[in-house]
């Protein structure tokens, strides 16, 4: 017999469940109802984690309410010290950043530069990434073809790239590392590839770029005395991060989490 399809009626399997309520410990982190990525309902979810790490250790107030008050800037404050006691910045031993300058020398390299031209396929809001990237593939295959035209990348970057270098025909002129994103700066002073048209696209948090490297100046060896101090905080920092990210797995291992999943861990805490 059928109810007659109200709107109330879920029998007809046409019903919509509502969201389920996430919470870390029994304290709910939204409002019923409230929409939130997964990245967001993650990030309240780790914080609320290290609230009632610092209530737990006597540092914050307890609350006596089900839902998360949030993090003031005053908690904030108290966190981050309960964090630089649990967490301290350990300053590597000579030997270590001795051991690691030795393995990463091209990393330390002064009026290192390259002359480089690109077309950027930039990604903006809205765009459609998959079929931005086939155009920027189309370009590439084009230009690596046996019987390109010589002129053919400045054409292309005047009608199709989305930087102001575009109307020079890609022209970057003489660039340095620490002038460019990361993934782009690995394309250019890869020695391996030397120089000429690079085979793959290059994604950076621009976009997409078909890189030209048309010269480049090796530079000189930075002596490790000179980039000692540079070394020991880079170490110690990526200790410390490391040593951080362990430290807040772990209270997700003993915490009862419902509606969100975090990545938890049950071993000791080793920087």
């Amino acid at each position: 017999m059928s109810c007659g399809g109200t709107g109330s009626c879920t029998c007809g399997g046409g019903s919509s469940k509502e969201q389920a309520i996430a919470a870390v410990n029994g304290i709910a982190l939204h409002e019923a109802g409230e929409q939130l990525t997964a990245e967001d309902l993650r990030e309240r979810a780790w914080a609320e984690l290290l609230r009632q790490e610092a209530v737990r250790q006597g540092r914050l107030p307890p609350h006596r309410e089900l839902d998360s008050p949030g993090i003031s800037t005053g908690d904030e404050a108290v966190i981050q010290a309960m964090l630089d006691e649990a967490v301290p910045l350990r300053r590597p031993s000579e030997e270590e950043c001795e051991r690691y300058y030795a393995a990463h020398r091209s990393h330390y390299v002064q009026g290192r530069a390259a002359q480089v031209r690109h077309i950027l396929f930039a990604v903006t809001g809205g765009v459609d990434v998959p079929a931005l990237a086939k155009r920027a593939e189309a370009a590439l295959l084009e230009l690596t073809h046996r019987e390109a035209a010589a002129g053919r990348f400045g054409e292309l970057a005047r009608e199709l790239s989305n930087c102001p270098s575009g109307r020079e025909g890609g022209d970057l002129g003489w660039i340095r590392p620490e002038e460019c994103a990361g993934e782009f700066a690995t394309a250019v002073f890869d020695e391996a590839q030397g120089t000429g048209l690079r085979t793959r696209l290059v994604p950076t948090r621009f976009g997409f770029h078909i890189v030209d490297v048309l010269a480049r100046k090796a530079g000189e060896p930075v002596a490790y005395a000179q980039v000692r101090e540079r070394i020991a905080m880079e170490l110690a920092q990526r200790s410390r991060a490391t040593a951080l990210h362990q430290y807040i797995r772990l209270l997700a291992g003993k915490a009862l989490l419902e509606g969100v999943e975090l990545e938890a861990a049950a071993t000791p805490l080793v920087q």
